[in-house]
């Protein structure tokens, strides 16, 4: 049975398998020169079984490496070559090996040995060995070089093992027809809405197209000063009432003059400067120029700029270097080519950040019209909760996950209300309820919705509302609440604390970024988790069937990629594995898990965290 193998290259990989004393190093050397002369580049790699040294004591090189270096690049002129010392307990990886090779300088790489992996490959075989096939056992093999007198079946290409010209022309053959497989990319957790088959409970993506379903945005509005409109959502289209840029500028600190002059080769005359601020009256006539400064106004006349560093001035006279190069209407800035007057300058829907209160600002706005920021009411309920900075009481935990649903809910720009620690008493989580949904948009509780489990709120929650318990197979936050008091929504999140900011940023996001009238734009699209890809730096356990969240940190990598390891312990209640991480790391319900070089889907956190 072959180990599974997976190409990380875009170039094929032939493998050469045999056994031993069959001649596999003999024809290969004589296959490479004929493969060469016809102009096809390659890559070797052999398969020791022993150990083996490619250096001498003595050499610089070597005694380094036996000094401790991990790995010693020693180069020249003609060849350079990396020695990695790396003890292993079973045979390397085939994958990282292939991926040391560079493969814009290779047309095929040749594998001899590794003839348990489950890569394509030529088999060798001499019938006077009296030794079995292979393919018999590995479907891999792509042909047999043999002699005249072995037998081989129809379905299989037979080549001759002392025609080194006709397995050349194989292998070529292999090279020109052989096309990449396609990528194995992840399925994003929020669109992959089908649950697996058997299990019960719903999937991320059904779980938040269900509650989004139940969210209509809000339709009140009001009119803010600049200042006070940070992570609010504009309820209308902001029309620019200027052109941006204003006048028609410089980009750069130089000479401004008309193009037609640069035929001429003529020295021009500089007749004034102009600095950003002000302007010049009059029309700068041919074979004139004027020294402007970044931002400056263009004056008449002048279509075209010309960088300091590239002229000669002195106090009236201007010599243009390299005028060849130069271009007409360069380094110019035309007056609304960023937006123009009474353009659509931000569109409805859109959240206010920095960039785009820069933006109003640009424009001479000092207010705007948003949509009325949803108000989330927030309590915790239950007898083994104590209030932070009171004495805690015996057998008991300090309510955590108030304080955390609270700062999320912020920074989405609404507005909370604190409804403290709820007594475990039906009557008094029915009070509050009710008079919650009197006031509130949305209302989020944390803890007591496992099914079987006896705290009152779902007593409560049966006779004052519509709600649904939902399995959601995803770890953590496995349960979930969700419905309606009178018109208020509600979200019953789970108790440990990880899985509460878990559950908060798949499901009740979403659902206040619709509420608060935030629009889908494109390929943006805020209402749902925004996953983006990365390159797992370690092996990543999960369990098919589920959507598992880990805690991760990313950073951006020297190949340009963005890169992701857990923090380590991933228990539901270890807060500070939050603190730590800056990500989720995403594992879909279709994977049992990710190995290290695999791309995964991680959640930045932000937005909200």
């Amino acid at each position: 049975m072959s180990s599974v193998f997976s190409n990380p290259l875009s170039i094929p990989v032939l493998g050469f398998c045999a056994y031993s004393g069959t001649g596999k190093t003999t024809l290969l050397k004589q296959l490479i020169p004929e493969l060469n002369r016809r102009g096809v580049r390659l890559a070797v790699i052999k398969h020791a079984h022993h150990n083996f040294d490619v250096d001498i004591p003595g050499k610089d090189s070597y005694e380094m490496r036996k000094a401790g270096a991990k790995q010693m690049l020693v180069a020249s002129h003609i060849r350079w070559a990396l020695m990695t010392e790396e003890p292993l307990d079973t045979d390397p990886s085939l994958q990282h090996l292939l991926k040391q090779i560079e493969q814009d300088k290779v047309d095929i790489v040749l594998v001899e040995g590794f003839k348990k992996l489950a890569l394509p490959k030529i088999e060798l075989h001499r019938a006077s060995h009296g030794k079995p096939f292979i393919h018999t056992h590995d479907e891999n093999i792509v042909a047999i070089a043999c002699c005249d007198d072995t037998t081989t079946p129809d379905e299989l290409t037979r080549l001759d093992l002392n025609n080194v010209g006709q397995i050349a022309d194989f292998v070529m053959q292999y090279q020109q027809s052989w096309q990449a497989p396609e990528v194995n990319i992840p399925v994003n957790p929020a669109l992959a809405s089908t649950p697996q088959s058997g299990e019960q409970g719903l999937s991320v993506a059904q779980g938040i197209n269900h509650i989004l379903s139940q969210v209509t945005p809000l339709k009140s509005s009001e009119t803010l000063a600049l200042d006070e409109l940070d992570n609010r959502v504009l309820a209308s289209d902001s029309i620019s009432p200027v052109n941006v840029p204003q006048q028609t500028n410089s980009a750069m600190d130089g000479y401004g003059f008309a193009y037609s002059d640069v035929a001429s080769g003529k020295t021009l005359t500089v007749v004034a400067e102009v600095l950003a601020g002000h302007g010049y009256e009059h029309t700068v006539q041919s074979g004139e120029a004027v020294r402007i400064m970044t931002g400056a106004p263009i004056p008449a006349g002048v279509d075209t700029v010309q960088p300091r560093e590239l002229c000669e001035a002195d106090a009236d006279t201007l010599t243009l270097l390299e005028p060849e190069q130069i271009k007409s209407g360069q380094h110019v800035r035309l007056a609304g080519e960023d937006i123009g007057i009474n353009d659509v300058a931000l569109a409805k829907g859109t959240r206010l950040t920095a960039a785009e209160l820069g933006l109003l600002a640009s424009l001479g706005c000092n207010q705007a019209e948003v949509v009325n920021a949803p108000v989330v009411a927030v309590f915790s309920t239950g007898d083994e909760v104590s209030q932070p900075g009171e004495p805690l009481k015996p057998n008991c935990i300090y309510d955590s996950n108030r304080y955390t649903i609270k700062s999320m809910a912020r920074k989405l720009g609404c507005k909370v209300v604190d409804l403290g620690i709820i007594e475990d008493n039906e009557q008094a989580l029915t009070d509050a309820l009710q008079q919650a949904s009197l006031t509130a948009d949305v209302v989020i509780s944390s803890g007591g919705v496992s099914v079987g489990n006896a705290d009152y709120i779902k007593t409560v929650l049966a006779k004052i509302g519509h709600i649904n318990f939902w399995r959601i197979n995803m770890r953590p936050g496995r349960p979930l609440a969700v419905g309606k008091i009178n018109d208020t929504l509600f979200f019953g999140l789970p108790g440990n604390p990880v899985a509460v900011m878990v559950s908060f940023l798949q499901f009740v996001q979403p659902a206040l970024r619709k509420l608060s009238g935030e629009q889908e734009f494109a390929d943006n699209r805020p209402w749902h988790p925004q996953y983006i890809p990365a390159i797992a730096d370690e092996n990543l356990r999960s369990k098919t069937g589920r959507t598992e969240f880990l805690r991760g940190i990313y950073h951006l990598d020297t190949d340009g990629k963005m890169h992701v390891k857990s923090t380590g312990a991933q228990g539901s209640g270890m807060l500070s594995s939050m603190v730590n991480a800056n990500c989720l790391i995403v594992i879909g319900e279709q994977d049992d898990g990710i190995a290290k070089g695999e791309s995964v889907f991680i959640q930045p956190f932000a937005d909200v965290l």
